[in-house]
C-alpha cells in the first residue's frame, strides 16, 4: 500500500449469497467491527440486496456497490440493470468485468469497456476486474493479457475520469479455488497495471489510481498481500460473508 498517494480499498464482493434479510444482518455486524478503519469499506451486494444493504449501511463508513451494470441506459434487456437505475439508488461503486461474468456469462474485452463508460457517464466508480487463466499465466503472457485487458476497458476513458477508477486484479486460478498468488506475484503484477496506467496517462495518474489484489485474499494472508507496495486493499470474496474474516483484513488495510 502507499496510502501517501491513493486511496486503500476493501470492497467485498457477495456474489450469488445472501437474501435481504440477510443482507441487512452481515451489514449490521460488519459495522461495528470497522467503524474505525483507516481505509475505504464497500460491500458489493446482489441486486435484490441492494435497498436492504443501503439501509443498514446509513449512518456507517460502508460504502454499497453492484456486481454489474449493462452498456445501454435501457432497452429490450431482459434481466439487465442500467448505470443509471443503479446511481438513481445512491449507489457510488459498481464492479465490472469479474472473471465470472467473462467465463460464464460471454462478457468480452469490448462488453467491459462498454459498461466501464455507461458506468462513467452515470457518475459511478468503477471496480474494473483483469487477470489471466491458470494456462495463460504458465505460458508466461500474464503481463500481456492483463495490459490488453485494462488498455481496452479505459479506451475513452480520460485522465480525469481515472480518478473514479479502481482496478481489480484477479488471477483467475486463484478465485474460488482456494489458491492465492503470492505476494510478490500480486506485487509484480499490480505493478505491470500500473506501469501500463502510466503508458496511457502519465506517473502522477499511475500512481494515483488504486490497485486491489483480487484472488482469494482472507484473514490470513492480507497481512503479507497488503504489506506490498502496489496492492492498495482487496477485492474480498468468501470471506466477505463472514463479518469477523471480513474486518480482519479491513484491520489488515487499516495498518
Amino acid at each position: 500500500m502507499n496510502k501517501a498517494t491513493r486511496k486503500t480499498i476493501i470492497a467485498g464482493n457477495w456474489k450469488m449469497n445472501k437474501t435481504p434479510a440477510e443482507a441487512t444482518e452481515l451489514i449490521t455486524a460488519i459495522a461495528p467491527l470497522v467503524k474505525d478503519a483507516d481505509c475505504e469499506v464497500i460491500a458489493c451486494v446482489p441486486y435484490v440486496d441492494l435497498y436492504p444493504a443501503l439501509e443498514a449501511a446509513k449512518g456507517t463508513n460502508i460504502q454499497i456497490g453492484a456486481e454489474n451494470c449493462h452498456w445501454a441506459k435501457s432497452g429490450a434487456f431482459t434481466a439487465e440493470i442500467s448505470a443509471d437505475m443503479l446511481a438513481s439508488m445512491g449507489l457510488k461503486y459498481v464492479i465490472i468485468g469479474h472473471s465470472e461474468r467473462r467465463q460464464y456469462f460471454g462478457e468480452t474485452d469490448k462488453t467491459v469497456r462498454d459498461r466501464v463508460r455507461a458506468a462513467l457517464d452515470a457518475g459511478l466508480t468503477v471496480i474494473l476486474c483483469v487477470g489471466e487463466y491458470l494456462e495463460q499465466r504458465e505460458q508466461d503472457v500474464t503481463a500481456e493479457v492483463v495490459r490488453m485487458q485494462t488498455k481496452i476497458a479505459l479506451m475513452g476513458v480520460s485522465a480525469e475520469e481515472m480518478s473514479r477508477i479502481v482496478i481489480a486484479y484477479e488471477p483467475v486460478w486463484a478465485i474460488g479455488t482456494g489458491l492465492t498468488a503470492t505476494a510478490e506475484q500480486a506485487d509484480e503484477v499490480c505493478g505491470i497495471i500500473r506501469e501500463c496506467i502510466a503508458e496511457l496517462y502519465t506517473n502522477e495518474v499511475a500512481e494515483a489510481t488504486t490497485i486491489q489484489y483480487g484472488g482469494s485474499m482472507n484473514d490470513a494472508n492480507a497481512d503479507e498481500l497488503l504489506s506490498k507496495v502496489n496492492v492498495d486493499g482487496g477485492l474480498i470474496g468468501g470471506a466477505s460473508l463472514v463479518a469477523e474474516k471480513f474486518a480482519a483484513i479491513v484491520k489488515a488495510a487499516s495498518k
